[in-house]
């Protein structure tokens, strides 16, 4: 993976100039690299949009290459920032924007073999002291929300195990999830889990941040599970939070 920068009048594209080149019949080659690859409007044109995600940040999926889909999620706030301006930050420079440092962390984490999203592009375009951005990954095929399992009861103690392992792996690679819940869990299609959606996180040395994100998870379960199962799961999970497991690639 090479993170490459480019600059194109008031945006940065920080990408992986590995995924946007050399691929057949890929889409992004017909069209150079630069800000209208992160618009809505760009893919909607084209009626390559084949869906969207819940949430806040109203995520798209579009189908890049005719075997790939990638995911476009804007950067969004939420709470009392959002009444000031939902979608633009305060600009401190490209490397301490959100999406820059997402986009970095995720590709650290990729190359390491854990099980997050392989990082496509990340895009941040200023407008004087604020900026505003969008990233870009490659979609997780036939993958579902742990959170959807969990709601239809489908989600047994073996895939729970599985899930526990997962945030050990992350946990011993230094990675503080500050939003860990079963909506930012994948399950595809064999079963293994990846984890996603790693704004503002970062990496940290060993600490209460641990049980902390195990604690949040926790309250996010008992969201989509009875009360009677919540204790059953979450004790499912910390035991195969020490178990090994190996990430598919």
């Amino acid at each position: 993976m090479r993170l490459t920068a480019l600059r194109q009048k008031n945006s940065l594209i920080l990408h992986d100039a590995d995924s946007l080149s050399d691929a057949p019949g890929s889409h992004q080659l017909s069209h150079p690299i630069g800000p209208a690859l992160f618009s809505a409007d760009y893919w909607r044109e084209r009626q390559l949009i084949t869906g969207e995600a819940p949430g806040r940040g109203s995520a798209l999926f579009l189908q890049a290459t005719p075997d790939q889909q990638w995911v476009l999620r804007p950067y969004r706030r939420g709470g009392l920032a959002a009444r000031l301006s939902d979608k633009r930050y305060l600009w401190l420079g490209a490397e301490r924007t959100r999406a820059f440092q997402e986009l970095r962390l995720t590709a650290a984490l990729f190359e390491q073999g854990l099980p997050v999203p392989a990082p496509i592009a990340c895009c941040v375009t200023r407008h004087a002291v604020t900026y505003e951005a969008a990233l870009i990954t490659v979609r997780i095929p036939g993958a579902r929300a742990l959170a959807s399992l969990l709601e239809a009861d489908s989600a047994d103690d073996a895939l729970l195990r599985r899930v526990g392992a997962m945030i050990w792996r992350f946990h011993q690679a230094g990675l503080d999830h500050v939003d860990l819940n079963a909506r930012n869990i994948l399950i595809d299609p064999e079963a293994a889990p990846w984890l996603i959606d790693l704004d503002r996180c970062r990496r940290r040395k060993p600490g209460k941040w641990q049980a902390a994100n195990l604690a949040r998870l926790g309250r996010s379960v008992a969201k989509f599970s009875p009360p009677e199962r919540v204790e059953a799961i979450m004790a499912t999970v910390h035991e195969g939070y020490r178990e090994d497991y190996t990430a598919p690639r």
